[in-house]
Order: structure tokens, then C-alpha cells, then sequence
């Protein structure tokens, strides 16, 4: 059986849907060795993959409940900025602010439901933890700064290993960090000739088919990572003062600890401040 990404092959997406027309699609392309497959993944990291499956799904629902408390707060025009609004000490205080008896009571519930979410959240970092350190590409991870534990074990389990990337184009591709093109024509006719147009690509952002959470984390360890000093936040404030916008700068930095994680993992180094300047993973 082949596991295979029908979002490279654009003919399964013409036509008529149903099971006959599909199989028959699927068996001209894996006649014409046109199916692309998949990654399938390491078998030694499932405990470690599925506790990162946990602790993202956790942490997203305890995102949305958090968000769901302050929405209450500002539909009743009461501003609601920063984290006390969540802390168990102020709650009361917080709850008093509010005074209509059924709104007071949903905010007790998202209350509840914070505190349970919390808990759990907290009980499968520990698991995430302990069983990232079983892997000695943990180690090499926490050199990088601005790569904690929590990322390096989410980088382990998302990415469970750097050989699957044959360079780092690839690795952008794969976590969102890839610039899609356009060019109308590469070639043109020119006093009867084909010439090379000199027409620039143009740049059409970020490519869309990527892995969310893989992004998220390259994304919040360059924001980190700009905001610390160090080398990666002088190579910040380097692209700044050329010009490049700070957005703009945070996603190249976000591609360059993208481009040095791969590094790091694949050859077995140390992190060195030097391997900003290199141009090749």
C-alpha cells in the first residue's frame, strides 16, 4: 500500500468525484510513477509524537476558553488586559465587575473549565518533558537559543528526524517559511529569437501547504529570540538597520533558526554564532 498526497496530483481534482473514478485516477498515476508519497515517520517516537498531539490540542482549547473569558468582559466594556483577569486571587474581583446574574455564571463556568484545562496542560508538559529527554537530539536542540525544552520536544516530534530534509529549502517548504513565485514567462521571442525574459519573479508570499504548528514554533522562537540579547537578536537589529522592515525581519530570522536547527540535528555540532553567516544547511 502507498501512502500518497493527492494535493501534488491536480488530477484527482477535476472531473467527477466518486470511488470508481478515483481508483481508476489513482492507478494511472501510480502506473505513470506519478503519485508522491509520504512521509511515514519514526517508529521510535510514538509516545513522544502523541504527547505532543496532546499538548497542542490542550493548549489550543485552553487558548480558546481564555479568549471566551475576556470576549464576556469586553462585550460588557470592561476592559480586561493582561493575564490578572485569569488569576484565582482576583477572581472574585473580576466577577463582581459583572452584573448580570446569567452572564456572571457563564463567566464561573469558562472559570472551571480554565482550571481543569490548566491542570491537565501542566500534567502532559511533565509527560512531554520526560520523555523528550530519552532523545539525544534533545540536547543538541537546547544549545540554539531561543529553542527551550517545550520547542525542542515539539521540534523532536513534529519533525522526528532531520535526514527527511535534504536542505533547509526543504525544511522551509515543509513549516510554512517558503516563498511562493510567479512568472508569466520565462522565455520570450525577441527579433525572432527565444530570449531569457529579464522580467524579476514576482513574490506571491508564504507557501499555504505547510505543517500550522511547526510554523507557530519558528515564528515564536524568532519573536523570542529578537526580543533577547544575543547573537540572534543583533542579526535582528542588523536587518532592521539596513532597511528591511521589522515583519520582514523576524520571518528571516525565523528562516535562518529554521536553516541552523537543521544544521545542528543533522550534522551532530554545537551551536556556533558563525553558522549565522552561512548560507547553506
Amino acid at each position: 500500500m502507498l501512502v500518497c498526497d493527492s494535493r501534488k496530483n491536480a488530477l484527482l481534482r477535476v472531473g467527477n468525484k466518486n470511488d470508481r473514478e478515483d481508483a481508476r485516477k489513482l492507478s494511472e498515476l501510480l502506473f505513470l510513477n506519478k503519485v508522491h508519497p509520504v512521509y511515514h515517520g519514526e517508529t521510535g517516537i510514538r509516545t513522544l509524537k502523541e504527547l505532543a498531539r496532546s499538548y497542542l490540542t490542550i493548549t489550543r482549547d485552553l487558548t480558546r476558553v481564555m479568549n471566551r473569558l475576556k470576549a464576556i468582559y469586553r462585550g460588557w466594556g470592561i476592559a480586561c488586559a493582561g493575564q490578572q483577569v485569569y488569576a484565582p486571587r482576583y477572581r472574585a474581583e473580576w466577577l463582581a465587575k459583572i452584573t448580570e446574574a446569567g452572564v456572571r455564571r457563564r463567566a464561573e463556568i469558562y472559570y472551571q473549565q480554565f482550571d481543569v484545562l490548566a491542570a491537565l496542560r501542566q500534567e502532559v508538559r511533565r509527560d512531554l518533558l520526560a520523555e523528550s529527554r530519552k532523545h539525544p537530539a534533545m540536547r543538541l536542540l537546547r544549545q540554539i537559543p531561543s529553542i527551550g525544552p517545550i520547542r525542542a520536544a515539539l521540534l523532536i516530534a513534529l519533525m522526528q528526524t532531520p535526514h527527511r530534509f535534504r536542505t533547509k529549502r526543504q525544511l522551509w517548504a515543509y513549516c510554512g517559511l517558503a516563498l511562493r513565485t510567479y512568472d508569466s514567462g520565462e522565455y520570450r521571442f525577441v527579433g525572432g529569437q527565444l530570449k531569457r525574459s529579464k522580467k524579476a519573479v514576482t513574490i506571491r508570499g508564504l507557501n499555504k501547504n505547510h505543517n500550522h504548528d511547526l510554523k507557530n514554533i519558528f515564528k515564536g522562537a524568532a519573536t523570542r529570540a529578537a526580543a533577547t540579547a544575543g547573537p540572534f537578536q543583533n542579526f535582528y537589529e542588523a536587518r532592521v538597520a539596513s532597511g528591511m522592515k521589522p515583519p520582514m525581519a523576524r520571518l528571516t530570522l525565523a528562516r535562518k533558526i529554521a536553516a541552523i536547527t537543521l544544521l545542528v540535528w543533522k550534522r551532530g555540532v554545537r551551536f556556533d554564532a558563525e553558522q549565522l553567516k552561512q548560507q547553506a544547511a
